[in-house]
């Protein structure tokens, strides 16, 4: 039976979403309906991909009773407020990255969705891709060794995005692309960090725009980071075991590896009728199966990206922005 999704917001990456949906058979997956604040804009959306219903207002998603799951791809400010009305309405949810503002909102979000019983994902894409998949058995049956250390770089020039620009929008590095970097730390590591140093340079307006970071696991073990938001960086993880060590290409969404061998392994996304705003978004189609599994199993949260990793990620995030000197309306 299929998944009936509701798209909260029209931007670029709920487009990719809906392109990732499409490659997906569509007796396990439809979009029921979607939401923007403009109704041209969820008209044209809807248009584009044969969308059954447009809405003009989140409420009226949240109110839509053949809608299962929501997707959230407003910007961060809005993943809370849109998050608990979803709850309200006995919908599961799916939420982009960052799961909220802060740790502060994460908790309150997470604790609401478990009291409901419903199902709760911070849509961290790069854990569901089959290149983690497969360094996790890498990892696990022991071909890394111990692992040692992380480096991992990630940059583009987001000089004239607003969104990373404008701290009205949860503007700032460390929310948009520097989580991607965490969150691969985390996830080679498996264990909360000892200590972590942060530094950056902020605009104008009090957000970051580059950071450069250091998370302790022990005395030996940690992960070199570098975000930014000015200039194009490597864009790769490597992952560095007493044995051995795997680089990841485009780490945030890899479909090519360097493994323990020296050589290649790629892994060929599907193909779409549809062109994507950003890289190997068809890639996203993992997270929504990883979603509908959950469900027909009857889970709240997923093995791969349980709450307690959101909420970690969430406490590292706020970390690195009070190191960098970040504040936000919502840590007040």
């Amino acid at each position: 039976m299929a998944l009936k999704w509701g798209i909260a917001s029209a931007g670029k990456i709920s487009y990719d979403f809906a392109v990732a949906l499409s490659t997906l058979p569509e007796d396990e997956h439809s979009i029921v309906a979607v939401a923007a604040r403009d109704q041209k804009r969820a008209e044209d959306f809807a248009k584009n991909f044969d969308i059954p219903k447009s809405y003009n207002s989140y409420e009226q998603l949240a109110n839509d009773p053949e809608i299962q799951i929501v997707y959230i791809g407003a910007i961060h400010p809005h993943h809370y407020d849109i998050g608990i009305m979803m709850l309200e309405n006995n919908k599961h949810i799916l939420c982009e990255k960052p799961l909220c503002m802060n740790e502060k909102q994460a908790k309150k979000l997470i604790t609401y969705a478990e009291r409901k019983k419903l199902f709760l994902m911070e849509a961290v894409w790069s854990r569901f891709f089959p290149a983690y998949q497969y360094i996790r058995k890498q990892i696990n049956t022991g071909l890394l060794g111990d692992i040692e250390q992380v480096d991992v770089q990630f940059g583009f020039d987001l000089t004239t995005a607003d969104r990373v620009q404008k701290k009205e929008l949860g503007g700032g590095c460390i929310l948009d692309i520097g989580i991607y970097t965490i969150q691969i730390s985390q996830w080679a590591f498996q264990q909360p960090p000892k200590s972590i140093e942060a530094k950056g340079e902020l605009n104008s307006e009090g957000v970051d725009i580059e950071v450069n970071a250091k998370i302790h696991y022990s005395d030996k073990t940690f992960s070199n980071i570098k975000f930014s938001g000015k200039e194009a960086l490597t864009n790769t993880a490597v992952i560095k075991g007493s044995k051995a060590s795997i680089t990841l290409k485009n780490f945030w969404c890899p479909t090519t590896i360097i493994d323990i061998d020296g050589k290649e392994k790629t892994w060929v996304l599907p193909e779409s009728k549809y062109k994507t705003n950003y890289i190997n978004s068809v890639g996203l189609r993992y997270e929504a199966e990883e979603a509908r599994k959950c469900i027909l199993e009857g889970k709240i949260q997923s093995d791969h990206m349980n709450h307690n990793e959101s909420l970690l990620l969430a406490h590292i995030e706020d970390e690195f922005r009070k190191q960098v000197g970040v504040t936000y309306k919502e840590d007040e």
